[in-house]
């Protein structure tokens, strides 16, 4: 009788496969530890006993890639104890993993002469482990994370409608501290098959904010836990605010403390720094934005924090980076209400000009450039 069953069980299997194949692509802030559809050939887990109980099934699916499956059905003997166990699973740093479980189970009403040994739920349990060789299931080991319970179970009208009743599962352990961990499977009396095992954790993944850059940062150990964790500015930035966010449980970036400015003569583009463009120039970090050269000014290279003055221009030391050349001799000199200032070079000017038959002002210009080089 339990032979049918099994038969019953494995045919429901192939009306799940396209369920269960094609793309698996996972959520940014999911780091899977354990795929069972991921591995090539058999899973081979440990089961206890190693007849009678849990059983490895391989399905093909449309794509004639194997689905590596494990069921149970020992509906019709009473006092299952059927135990099924992983391969040991590094946890890599994580204080807290979910186990992701998809599998059918068979509802007992639809089984015929099963009334008080067909159960219609199973045991998970996990044991850390520094070992990553352990050969035989310690029950007493084991700690129990939960009972799992079918939200839905399926019956002979769903086989033969091929009616697909695929369930979902899913729990965290935690906190963990040694290097990895066994997850166990206990069937009391069920009749069920394990389509896929997931294991993961949660991180917040790489991201940049207000031109602070925050690693890949592992979840806390609880379910309400905040890892505080401090960004690093940026290339060509500089802290103005100590940058710092928090790592929420779920894995999630929260609460954005402080930011960095783009250094002088650079620029925020797209969550980068990036140097002001040819004629174009930046005076302090804590100018918003790159800003045209000023009339008659220039800048030649990239990055520029100020502006060169055209031929024939000039500004004042005092003036602003943003304040625009001139022709007048005001700007060289300490006030426009120092005409001493602007009479000596306008006469300096005339005298040596004429001296060396040069057009009116032509060695005020030379003169004034050289001081503004010095």
């Amino acid at each position: 009788m339990a032979g049918i069953f099994y038969f019953l069980l494995f045919s429901f299997l192939f009306g799940i496969c396209d369920a269960v194949t094609g793309s698996r692509v996972y959520p940014a802030n999911e780091v899977t530890l354990l795929d069972s559809r991921s591995v090539q050939g058999e899973l081979g887990w440990i089961a206890s006993p190693l007849e009678g109980g849990w059983e490895e099934v391989s399905i093909m699916d449309e794509k004639n890639t194997p689905i590596r499956t494990y069921q149970v059905c020992n509906v019709m003997e009473p006092s299952q104890n059927n135990w099924l166990r992983t391969d040991w699973i590094t946890r890599e740093g994580a204080q807290r993993v979910y186990i992701e479980i998809k599998f059918t189970l068979r509802d007992c009403n639809s089984l015929p002469g099963v009334m008080g040994t067909c159960k219609e739920t199973f045991n998970l349990y996990y044991y850390e482990s520094d070992n990553d060789k352990e050969r035989f299931i310690r029950e007493s080991q084991f700690a129990k994370i939960d009972t799992i319970a079918a939200d839905e179970s399926f019956t002979q009208v769903d086989i033969g409608d091929r009616i697909m009743k695929l369930n979902t599962e899913i729990r965290d352990v935690g906190p963990l501290s040694k290097k990895g961990f066994y997850l166990a499977f206990q069937d009391v009396g069920a009749c069920i098959a394990l389509v896929s095992v997931r294991v993961f954790y949660k991180k917040c993944p790489l991201t940049v904010r207000n031109l602070a850059q925050f690693p890949d940062t592992i979840t806390g150990a609880d379910t309400s836990s905040l890892v505080e964790v401090r960004g690093s500015c940026v290339n060509n930035s500089e802290e103005r605010d100590v940058p710092k966010m928090y790592c929420g449980a779920d894995g999630e970036w929260l609460v954005p403390i402080g930011n960095c400015l783009c250094h002088a003569g650079h620029e925020e583009r797209n969550g980068e720094c990036q140097a002001c463009k040819i004629g174009y120039y930046k005076a302090l970090s804590t100018d918003a934005s790159c800003a045209k050269c000023p009339p008659h000014s220039y800048s030649v290279w990239e990055g520029a924090t100020s502006c060169t003055c055209d031929r024939g221009f000039f500004r004042a030391d005092s003036d602003a980076a943003s304040m625009p050349c001139t022709r007048k001799l005001s700007t060289i000199c300490s006030s426009k209400l120092d005409f001493k200032c602007q009479r000596d070079f306008s006469e300096l000017g005339m005298e040596q000009s004429s001296e060396h038959g040069w057009p009116p002002g032509y060695f005020l210009q030379r003169r004034v450039q050289e001081m503004w080089n010095r």
